[in-house]
């Protein structure tokens, strides 16, 4: 008699910890492409509280350059120079992929982008924050070819070893 129901139980758990539905996942993932894209469109236009808006308060930024490992505070005071002269960067989702954790508060992507560097790789955190989506982590990369990334790493020797030379 215990393990029908011992098994009932387990059954009831489990679908209580479930996935969401495909339809939810989908509405997500198109939420947060509107994040995204009104994050990349606040910054093209210099609207600073827009942008910073919707990043957590204890948001991390990591730009192309080694030094660029920002808090949100730090990254604001970095920033504010650029969105005050009315343009601060334009980049521009070519392609994004999205992934939701199975509780839906969580969600990761990748994105290539165009921009002014040509193009670039970002990807990231997202955190569901009093039923809005936040961005927590972005990570920027410049793309670099295959067949020139020799050039780039000698280029990246002489200025790694400026670096260590002026320490």
């Amino acid at each position: 008699m215990k393990k029908p129901f011992i098994l009932v139980l387990f059954v009831a758990m489990t679908a209580c910890k479930s996935s969401l539905s495909t339809a939810t996942i989908n509405q997500e993932k198109k939420t947060i492409e509107k994040v995204m894209d009104q994050w990349h469109a606040a910054a093209a236009k210099a609207d600073f509280d827009t942008y910073f808006g919707l990043l957590k308060k204890d948001a991390i930024f990591i730009g192309t350059d080694a030094t660029e490992n920002w808090k949100v505070k730090d990254f604001k005071v970095f920033s504010k120079p650029y969105f005050d002269k009315g343009k601060a960067w334009s980049f521009k989702a070519v392609e994004r992929n999205i992934f939701l954790s199975k509780n839906g508060k969580t969600a990761w992507f990748d994105e290539l982008l165009a921009t002014w560097m040509g193009s670039c790789r970002g990807s990231g955190v997202l955190q569901k924050e009093n039923n809005q989506w936040k961005i927590a982590h972005y990570v920027l990369s410049v793309t670099i070819p295959n067949d020139v990334i020799k050039d780039v790493i000698e280029l990246k020797k002489k200025q790694d070893s400026l670096l260590l030379y002026m320490k």
